[in-house]
């Protein structure tokens, strides 16, 4: 349900003329994404005025002030309500900053890379409880110390990391597509199939732009 998951980013503007609070408001609306909207929660003319933070600080939203400012009581409450005052004189600088701001709203975005793929091909016990797994590599790298999970019917049973990467008796730290080795995985993993397979996978967070 996307309505359910959508942010929203609530502001308050206040400009010198009318002509210049609906463009404001427009280009702000123009910003909502599928993931973020707007919320305009006041957009009027004249002063920052005490009702305008009181308004803001209630959901924790910024003020916009376009060609104006706020009086005295307005930015005495604003302080000790930590309420952010904004100033723009230029459309697109306000509309540059909302872009930056809602982003840093959404977080980073989270990009998963595969960088390997194996069939599991035998099983064996390793230790007192746990499995290891004898693998053809059939793409990219398995590396030690990478995410991994295990699909069995493309459906996952696992995700935890490689503990351990085996070539015949020797540590390695990584297989190449091609080359059979062992794994053994971090938690007691005991539900190994041949048939599964395993991919590794690296995780970024990537700063995200509107």
């Amino acid at each position: 349900d996307k309505a359910s998951t959508m942010i929203e980013f609530p502001i308050v503007v206040k400009a010198d003329v009318q002509g210049s609070a609906e463009a404001i408001v427009n280009a702000l609306n123009r910003l909502s994404t599928d993931e973020i909207k707007v919320r305009i929660l006041n957009s009027g003319v004249g002063a920052i005025t005490e009702s305008d933070v009181t308004l803001a600080s209630a959901s924790g939203a910024p003020i916009i002030g376009f060609n104006v400012r706020p009086n005295a009581k307005a930015r005495e409450i604003a302080t000790r309500h930590k309420v952010e005052l904004r100033y723009y004189d230029v459309i697109y600088h306000l509309t540059d900053w909302a872009k930056g701001a809602m982003a840093g709203e959404l977080g980073p975005e989270i990009v998963e890379t595969v960088v390997g793929k194996a069939e599991i091909r035998d099983v064996f016990s390793a230790g007192k409880h746990g499995k290891a797994a004898g693998l053809l590599v059939v793409e990219g790298i398995i590396r030690k110390a990478l995410k991994a999970r295990i699909t069995r019917d493309d459906v996952i049973t696992y995700t935890g990391e490689i503990a351990s990467l085996r070539r015949f008796k020797d540590d390695v730290a990584e297989v190449r597509a091609g080359l059979e080795c062992g794994v053994t995985f971090t938690q007691n993993f005991i539900d190994l199939k041949a048939g599964d397979y395993l991919e590794t996978y690296e995780v970024e967070e990537r700063a995200r732009t509107l």
